[in-house]
């Protein structure tokens, strides 16, 4: 059963609004979303300089892009554990570090298709 609410293209607008906030944020609060940032904005036109026809331009993109999904969900985890609590424990430690992981896996995956489309 839907939720009573706001629907249709006001929701639409409300949810862009708060996903600009996000952006916003991160941007402001978290260091690696800043450098992955700069680093997004400086290889997305060498993407579409160097990639040969569509596809590859989109997926030197898109692996940019993920990069800064992963790292938006790695932040709204460590707020979130922030928030729990400040003393240490095995579980936050373990959430943080797996997050930590994945931003990780996505940089190398950067790596991996910038180094077999433009070299290969």
């Amino acid at each position: 059963m839907p939720k009573p609410g706001i629907t249709g293209f006001k929701r639409v607008m409300n949810a862009t609004q708060f996903s600009w906030q996000g952006l916003c944020a991160a941007f402001r609060n978290e260091a690696a979303f800043r450098q992955e940032s700069y680093l997004t904005a400086i290889l997305t036109p060498i993407g579409l300089i160097f990639g040969k026809g569509g596809m590859e331009k989109a997926l030197l993109i898109s692996v940019l892009i993920l990069v800064l999904i992963v790292e938006l969900l790695n932040s709204a985890v460590e707020a979130a554990v922030d928030r729990i609590g400040d003393e240490p424990h095995e579980l936050s430690g373990r959430a943080k570090d797996i997050g930590s992981a994945a931003v990780f896996l996505a940089l190398l995956n950067v790596l991996v298709v910038w180094i077999l489309i433009l070299l290969f």
